[in-house]
């Protein structure tokens, strides 16, 4: 199928933008271009041009114009945008396939209008990921780097980015790539010493393969604790800021966002329902919510929202409890703590701006042993930077994934890795047990294969459909 028909897209946003890209793929992608698009001086020339090259012209919606006569100027009526092309022939291009890119202006319409030209001319209207599973399939990447390609587009901060890049560019690939071809290297050993007694031994091969063996899982071990990282990179750190009314909490949603998104009064209870944005500190994303100040109260309407607020807290990664240090401890705040047990904490001691009567020494008696305490103020911004170390510290252990080591950001990825390091465990197990040889093989065969998977060489095709339908269209 992928040799024999011709796809295309829109390959940009259908916004109103600068430039939009139709993208044609396949074997007659350079000729339906050909059809439809000539020179400024009227010359038909694709067919003929050398690939990775731009040109300046036309695109036509009629394709039967005679263009032979050049004093006939009919066809300048059938212009729908002046555009730049650009061929690029296989295997040299993004799917392994010859490419025509056509970029003209950004409105929805005359992208839309290019678009049915194109189509026109007996190409198809491409899948979603149909792009890239082309690239996949003849080659041109591996799976991890294809699933790369969206986490790239969906990246929500730079640590993200950086991760995604890094799998795009083949890092986990690479070592990937490099367990398989050890374990397989011990696979080859063990059949040709099966096959071979006579000139290849075993002897003392066991506490041998034992040591590469925990080699291997070693690593696979650090990939696999690489993954909670990864997703808090990728996904960011679920938080709920808690607070009895009127300790600042909205405000310092406010601060982190940089501009006014929560309502902030001096009335207690303002906040009654639940309020969620996104706010990124220093490279890192935080999907932060805002809950209803913690209080016994008869209003019905803001018990739901308290009750809303114990129930957000009980499943986040990360509680930002507000005091108010200008006023007393309440028994609210001791409610509070209730829910902070077993919890990653920073109780931000608020309004340091102002003279303070709750003492750090205090707080640090009643809140859990783990949670850190930061004096902040939502007026002056004091404490903010600090936090947000502190938050990095708490996560990441103070640095991010910043070389180029391997992060596992998929869970596809985590189970396959997870599947090997079992497989890789029973070999040892067969080792400690005296088991023969060929116990060995089955089940070095099933960690090689299980790596496999990551990279696409172990996989069936409804989870390659299924990888590449999440992807959008133009891609």
């Amino acid at each position: 199928m992928y040799q024999e028909d011709t796809i295309a897209a829109i390959a940009t946003g259908m916004t109103e933008s600068g430039i939009g890209i139709i993208r044609i793929s396949g074997k007659d992608s350079v000729a339906s271009g050909n059809q439809i698009f000539c020179t400024i001086s009227g010359k038909k020339i694709l067919d003929t041009v050398e690939s990775h090259t731009f040109h300046h012209g036309y695109i036509l919606d009629d394709r039967s114009i005679e263009m032979d006569d050049r004093k006939n100027h009919d066809w300048k009526n059938h212009i729908i945008d002046e555009v730049m092309i650009v061929v690029m022939r296989g295997p040299r291009s993004y799917t392994g396939e010859d490419i025509v890119e056509i970029q003209c202006h950004g409105g929805i319409l005359v992208i839309q209008k290019i678009l049915e030209t194109v189509l026109s001319t007996g190409v198809r209207l491409a899948e979603s990921g149909e792009f890239s599973k082309r690239a996949f399939l003849n080659g041109k990447m591996d799976l991890s780097k294809a699933e790369a390609v969206m986490d790239v587009i969906h990246s929500q901060n730079e640590y993200a980015l950086r991760s995604s890049m890094n799998q795009l560019r083949g890092v986990l690939s690479e070592k990937i790539k490099e367990l398989r071809e050890k374990i397989i290297f011990e696979i080859a050993l063990i059949e040709s010493a099966l096959d071979d007694p006579e000139h290849i031994s075993l002897d003392g091969y066991g506490p041998e393969l034992q040591k590469k063996i925990d080699d291997i899982s070693f690593v696979l071990q650090q990939l696999i604790d690489s993954f909670q990282n990864g997703k808090l990179m990728r996904e960011g750190i679920q938080t709920v800021i808690l607070g009895r009314p009127n300790a600042g909490k909205s405000s310092l949603l406010n601060t982190l966002l940089g501009e006014d998104r929560a309502i902030v009064t001096e009335i207690a209870g303002t906040t009654r329902d639940i309020l969620r944005e996104t706010v990124r500190l220093s490279g890192i994303s935080l999907n932060v919510t805002d809950t209803a100040g913690i209080r016994n109260t008869e209003d019905k309407i803001e018990k739901i929202g308290v009750e809303k607020a114990i129930q957000y807290a009980k499943d986040a990664d990360l509680i930002l409890f507000v005091v108010d240090g200008s006023a007393m401890l309440h028994e609210d705040d001791e409610e509070i703590l209730s829910i902070l047990k077993d919890k990653k904490t920073i109780v931000l001691l608020n309004k340091s701006d102002l003279s303070t009567v709750v003492k750090e020494e205090d707080l640090k008696k009643m809140v859990p042993e783990n949670a850190r305490i930061i004096k902040i103020s939502t007026v002056d911004h004091r404490g903010i930077d600090e936090l947000e170390e502190t938050i990095k510290d708490m996560f990441f252990h103070g640095q991010l994934q910043s070389s180029n080591e391997p992060l596992i950001t998929n869970i596809r990825h985590r189970e396959a890795l997870q599947e090997a390091l079992s497989s890789l465990n029973l070999v040892k197990k067969s080792i400690e047990d005296g088991m023969p040889e060929d116990f060995y093989s089955i089940d070095l065969m099933s960690a090689y294969a299980s790596l496999g998977k990551i990279i696409g060489e172990e996989v069936g095709d409804d989870l390659i459909e299924e990888i590449f339908s999440k992807f959008c269209m133009g891609k």
